[in-house]
């Protein structure tokens, strides 16, 4: 894709944003754009059997997968770089040991900025001994880590996970991004959003509360400008992974309670006590919180958490789907103005939009 193009599609995107939140009093928008290419950290595609030759394939969209919608790939200009350089040397390899090309069925890729790179392997047949020291051996040729997957199998023969490091305000931050947990995918957009996110909390003081850190993406940067931070999330995978970063990081004023965004509204409303939490001994009324971060899935903040997020002077809220955030915000708006509105292009060349708004509460005087 050339840059003219991208230039016209990320045109297109804020107008669309600008379009749907009119009426609501916000502040000029700020675009974060996407390097135009190798911006993708991550990327599946199916394996395509032709007699003896195997390659990579994805499929019109909208249509069957098969042979009239096949579309074979020798790159994908979209995936990293060392994506990119991995994919040919990896089916090269793969095609020439029977035991790894026979009934391989998908590949998934999980990279990082330094290079690392995770192959998933996912095969239609049971995975055995001699596929695994073949498997051991293209691991170790090609610098990579695989893991082989079959149904009721999960073959991990080194680890699962890779390392990713992001610079935020001139710190560095590890992160341990865990085969299928959710992850940014987008590694240069994803540090704008942390930069921005920082950026809009400085001075804000007091703690933090978050709902849906998942591994910790944005808790560790953001944990510098609190005191203290709670950040909550209901998955064990995603708590382990931001566990692990905390203590890499020495991010020391975090603490975590595997709650969903609904459960604990019931526990900081009193509606229910929590063993989890007791466990964790996080006693919820030590917290003086001035700010709450939220990162919801696309189907934006129940009703009962926005009644939450509006007992807060300070809402950072960072969308995947701008539909549900204009929504939230024609509720949000009513006791809180928007300081701050920006568009990250976590998705070039789609039609999905990743944005944030900093909002503040309103004077009652005012």
């Amino acid at each position: 894709m050339s840059t003219p193009d991208y230039s016209q599609q990320l045109s297109d995107k804020a107008a669309y944003l600008q379009n749907l939140f009119s009426g609501l009093h916000t502040p000029e928008l700020e675009i974060f754009p996407s390097p135009p290419s190798h911006y993708r950290m991550r990327a599946e595609f199916r394996i395509w059997h032709e007699g003896e030759h195997i390659s990579y394939a994805m499929f019109e969209p909208g249509r069957k997968a098969g042979g009239a919608s096949l579309i074979k790939l020798y790159d994908f200009p979209a995936a990293s770089q060392a994506i990119n350089r991995l994919m040919p040397a990896l089916l090269q390899s793969a095609a020439e040991i029977p035991v790894l090309k026979n009934r391989w069925y998908q590949c998934e890729f999980l990279s990082t900025q330094s290079g690392e790179v995770l192959v998933s392997m996912i095969y239609h047949k049971k995975l055995d001994d001699e596929w695994q020291t073949a498997a051991r051996q293209l691991q170790q040729k090609l610098g990579i880590f695989i893991i082989g997957r079959s149904r009721g199998q999960k073959i991990v023969l080194s680890q699962d996970f890779v390392t990713e490091e992001l610079n935020v305000a001139g710190r560095h931050y590890l992160y341990r991004q865990t085969e299928g947990s959710f992850t940014q995918p987008n590694a240069a957009v994803c540090q704008s959003m942390l930069e921005w996110a920082c950026q809009s909390a400085q001075g804000l003081g007091g703690d933090m509360l978050e709902l849906y850190c998942g591994n910790g993406n944005f808790t560790l940067p953001l944990s510098q400008h609190f005191k203290r931070v709670l950040a909550t999330e209901v998955s064990k995978t995603s708590v382990a992974a931001a566990l692990w970063n905390i203590e890499a990081n020495h991010c020391d004023n975090i603490a975590i309670a595997r709650l969903s965004a609904e459960e604990f509204t019931q526990a900081y409303q009193g509606i229910r006590e929590f063993r989890r939490l007791q466990e964790s001994g996080i006693q919820l009324d030590s917290y003086d919180f001035s700010t709450v971060f939220v990162d919801p899935p696309r189907a934006g903040v129940d009703g009962d958490t926005l009644q939450l997020l509006a007992c807060f002077d300070n809402i950072l809220y960072i969308s995947c789907n701008p539909d549900t955030l204009r929504s939230n915000l024609e509720i949000l708006a009513n006791s809180h103005r928007i300081e701050r509105f920006a568009l990250f292009d976590q998705f070039p060349f789609t039609h999905h939009i990743e944005s944030g708004v900093l909002l503040r509460k309103r004077n009652t005087s005012a």
